[in-house]
């Protein structure tokens, strides 16, 4: 049971790291970074609480300019002017469950439909093929490894 508990709790204390981390920016919407518990874990601790919590590396600059592109060209909705860091932090989100769910592609569109907020926000285009074009967009571009 202390092996349990221990376990939850580590994967707790990832989590909770992984929120601050996810919740920073890298400046591509112009904003600063915020000042959390984030910037005082060191660069191997943060890639700890990222590999803990499921998730891959903090992707480039390349990278993820390259995924809003991928976004917008799916449908501009998606990632609006000033949410560039939260479709990032969702993409990065949605790679954990890439790992979990590697063979159930189905499962995976659903996640993904409501990781963005589809259904509720952009229901003309809540259907499995944007579903699909996002999930190929995350896959692709923030964890092609998973």
């Amino acid at each position: 049971m202390r092996i349990r508990t221990t376990a939850a709790a580590a994967a707790l204390i990832a989590a909770g790291l992984l929120a601050a981390l996810t919740a920073c920016g890298s400046g591509h919407d112009e904003k600063p970074a915020s000042k959390g518990t984030a910037s005082a874990l060191s660069e191997a601790e943060r890639e700890a609480a990222r590999r803990a919590a499921g998730l891959p590396p903090e992707p480039s600059a390349t990278a993820r300019y390259a995924f809003l592109e991928a976004l917008d060209d799916i449908d501009e909705r998606i990632s609006k002017p000033g949410t560039d860091e939260q479709a990032v932090s969702r993409g990065l989100n949605q790679c954990s469950s890439i790992k979990s769910f590697p063979d159930d592609r189905d499962k995976l569109v659903k996640l993904t439909l409501d990781r963005f907020t589809i259904p509720t926000l952009l229901p003309d285009i809540n259907n499995a093929d944007t579903g699909g074009k996002i999930l190929d967009a995350v896959h692709h571009h923030l964890c092609p490894d998973f």
